[in-house]
């Protein structure tokens, strides 16, 4: 895996797994890349001569595969990003710095998570059993390999121990929404993840049920308050023979954070928070915009830490505001008026009015105006109504452990058009 920073001086690091591949060839990425850039025909996979290179940016690096073959792209890009998440977790930020300070052990991860071009342990909890770090200095720790790389149950170790067995279930789904100057929904679609923590004694099975629309169809119940699953997506605990069988999610998990599963509903969603904005002009010189926010969840359920940002012209200046309630502020730099508001119960609705000098009014049309962004999250709620409803766990020595449950909506790419 050549990785090279965003200079034109070569590879910061590199591992030539099958020795296929020269390791001068890389020096053609950067050039190549910034052509190609130049051209606006910058690709996620790129050519030079028999050599193809398959490469992510993260930070201020370019994460780099080559091969001569053709390869799986998707398996290839999915080690590229398992790679960049696994040194996330050994040194907090993956940039420049951090790989130049632990040379020694992004070596040893390198060997660790490839073996002659193919993926091997890429469970940073594992690697982490023998391949420790204090500061930027490698411990020698374990010696032996531990059972988990082995096993058939490789995500998890045995004889874990816990005073209190418990498991954490975070149910979150984002909506994203795109909602044109007359009101109607051109967008709409919900991306939902199933996460866990996981505090439990032992090696466990769990089995998780949802009210999902094909089961209920397999089991004869009614289908009023089911959801129907699309694009599913599992950790690789889940016995995927299991589910396409009974749509049974059976899984022995791994220790501590994960995320379990992710979906998506294509479905129309009625805008939860629901935007209507008004601008006046006024000789030429000033303008004042008008933005009304209405809650359209229910009463009960209230919208947290709520962004709208609303775009204004680059030659604006001179704002003023006033809010119903919340806050608003200017940033110049983005060209857009935040209204924070912190806390938006349901079925409420409020009122921001902004004044802004103007000195060129007629410049508006020519740049056109942006969408009003939303930013938000409704705790205890879900907005396609997935339910967790049971969580079974089974373990030999028959302990008792307490499932907990909590459900959050947010906005994902929130955007609502104004006239």
């Amino acid at each position: 895996l050549p990785a090279s920073a965003s200079r034109v001086t070569g590879p910061l690091i590199s591992r030539n797994y099958k020795g296929d591949v020269a390791m001068s060839e890389i020096d053609h990425f950067m050039p190549l890349l910034m052509q190609r850039e130049e051209e606006g025909a910058l690709a996620p996979l790129l050519s030079h001569g028999r050599v193809h290179f398959l490469w992510i940016k993260h930070s201020n690096l370019y994460l780099v595969a080559t091969t001569l073959k053709n390869a799986n792209a998707s398996l290839v890009y999915s080690f590229l990003y398992k790679t960049v998440e696994v040194f996330c977790e050994y040194f907090k930020e993956l940039e420049e710095e951090s790989i130049r300070d632990n040379f020694v052990i992004v070596y040893e991860l390198l060997d660790e998570l490839m073996d002659f071009g193919f993926p091997q342990t890429t469970d940073s909890k594992i690697l982490q059993e023998y391949i420790t770090q204090q500061g930027n200095k490698l411990e020698t720790g374990k010696s032996r390999v531990p059972p988990t790389v082995t096993n058939a149950v490789s995500w998890r170790s045995e004889g874990i121990k816990y005073k209190k067995n418990e498991v954490f279930i975070d149910v979150i789904e984002s909506v994203n929404l795109l909602v044109n100057a007359n009101g109607s929904v051109l967008l709409s679609e919900i991306v939902g993840s199933i996460k866990l923590k996981v505090f439990l004694s032992g090696m466990p099975e769990l089995r998780l049920g949802l009210n999902d629309r094909v089961l209920f169809e397999l089991t004869g119940r009614s289908k009023n308050k089911s959801v129907e699953l699309e694009d599913v997506k599992f950790h690789q605990c889940v016995r995927l023979s299991r589910f396409d069988n009974d749509r049974t999610i059976s899984f022995i998990p791994p220790d501590g954070d994960f995320e379990l599963m992710s979906y998506r509903l294509s479905t129309q969603v009625k805008p939860l928070i629901w935007i209507e904005s008004v601008i006046e002009k006024f000789s030429h010189s000033r303008v004042e915009i008008m933005v009304k926010a209405k809650g359209q969840f229910k009463k009960q359920s209230v919208a947290n830490g709520v962004e709208i940002s609303i775009p204004v012209p680059s030659d604006a200046d001179s704002p003023r505001f006033k809010t119903s309630v919340g806050s608003a502020k200017y940033v110049p730099e983005k060209n857009v008026v935040i209204w924070s508001i912190k806390s938006f119960p349901g079925g409420k609705e409020y009122l921001m009015r902004a004044h802004f000098g103007l000195p060129s009014v007629e410049k508006e049309e020519v740049e056109g105006r942006p969408p009003i962004g939303v930013r938000f999250e409704i705790p205890y709620f879900t907005v396609s109504g997935i339910q967790v409803r049971y969580m079974k766990i089974i373990e030999k020595s028959g302990y008792q452990a307490l499932p907990w449950v909590r459900y959050i909506t947010q906005s994902g790419d929130y955007q609502l058009r104004t006239s």
